[in-house]
């Protein structure tokens, strides 16, 4: 039985809050669909603070989508590899930002490395989740109660409160701002004009192959798409060059020339600014699902091992494509029973109902 959830909340922040001068340093998550997410936690912030200042300690792989938070004052670079502990490192980096004189910091990630660098800054007041013997690095480190705030975004939220208080009601989504010069250059770098809908196609996903509708399916999508006269741009990091490359070689000769993959050929600036110009998007549980969603654009979202209840796309015109097979969500990066029926029984021709029913064309 296939499930389609259409997502329909316009979440509203009310600020309660008198506004003071702030200055915060967020040790920001890596991933960039974790950091789309965490811009309801910046909004909040600056609801409540908008006199204050906020910087994002964060990798440079996510700058792009920082720097169009508005909300954002300050990105400060993250130089470790994922994994990476460098304690001499972080401990430098830690004192260089104590000139900044930070009066709080709220640490998203939950590992224990990832706490240092507000540690060694001297940061007064440091906020995080309990995890990896965190208690020794953290002012207040705030016990999880998943049934409680069960969304990702509601961890978010809930740091940039006292322990003690409740969210609101109606927490605010995530907006990215891409303005009409970012979109004149990236259209003229890439020789591009618009000449009809756009429908933008992304493949991939980091967490593995369990969240990755199968590129037999995209293909069937995209020659319905294109047969209607849709125009397809494929996005993705290089990482997703190979199903890309299958997917637009399966496009129909007659149809490739209003196909463009991209997959690999831009920064994920370029890309952000390139979805921004597109009429609607197709996409897997990913970053660039979030970054489609942030853009406010009508998305269809296929969700396989992992739970629109946890990371959902936080946008009031997503349409959510699951399956309810009884074994997902596994949370696994590849299918442990070694069939991936979560996501190829999603069949194309239900995704592509969900795409006309967007009434775009």
């Amino acid at each position: 039985m296939l499930l389609i959830h259409e997502k329909r909340t316009v979440f509203r922040m009310e600020a309660d809050l008198k506004s003071q001068d702030d200055n915060t340093l967020i040790v920001g998550p890596s991933w960039v669909g974790d950091m789309v997410m965490a811009q309801v936690l910046f909004i909040l912030l600056k609801t409540s603070h908008p006199k204050g200042k906020l910087s994002v300690l964060a990798p440079d792989w996510t700058r792009p989508v920082l720097n169009r938070m508005t909300q954002v004052d300050a990105v400060i670079s993250l130089p470790f590899k994922h994994g990476d502990f460098q304690l001499r490192a972080r401990r430098d980096l830690g004192k260089s930002l104590r000139l900044n004189n930070y009066n709080r910091a709220i640490v998203l990630p939950n590992s224990f490395k990832s706490a240092l660098v507000p540690f060694f800054a001297k940061i007064g007041n440091r906020i995080g989740w309990r995890g990896e013997v965190r208690n020794l690095l953290l002012t207040d480190c705030r016990q999880l109660d998943k049934r409680k705030f069960p969304k990702m975004i509601h961890r978010f939220a809930a740091l940039a409160l006292p322990s003690s208080a409740e969210l609101p009601r109606e927490l605010p989504s995530p907006k990215l701002v891409v303005t009409q010069g970012m979109i004149h250059n990236v259209l003229e770098k890439f020789k591009l004009e618009k000449y009809g809908p756009i429908l933008a196609i992304c493949p991939g996903a980091e967490f593995g192959v369990s969240k990755q509708w199968p590129p037999h399916h995209f293909i069937s999508l995209c020659n319905s798409a294109l047969k209607d006269g849709w125009y397809i741009w494929l996005f993705g990091s290089v990482s997703d060059v190979p199903v890309a490359n299958e997917i637009f070689a399966g496009v129909k000769s007659e149809f490739q020339d209003r196909c463009v993959n991209f997959t690999g050929r831009t920064s994920l600036e370029e890309a952000v600014d390139l979805m921004a110009t597109c009429s609607a998007v197709v996409s897997n549980d990913s970053g660039l699902m979030h970054v489609g969603a942030a853009l406010d654009k009508p998305l269809i979202a296929f969700y396989g091992s992992s739970s629109p209840d946890f990371t959902p796309p936080l946008s009031e015109a997503s349409t959510i494509l699951k399956t309810d097979i009884e074994c997902r969500p596994c949370f696994k990066r590849v299918c442990p029973l070694g069939h991936g029926k979560c996501l190829s029984e999603l069949l194309p021709a239900v995704a592509y109902s969900a795409v006309q029913s967007l009434e775009i064309l």
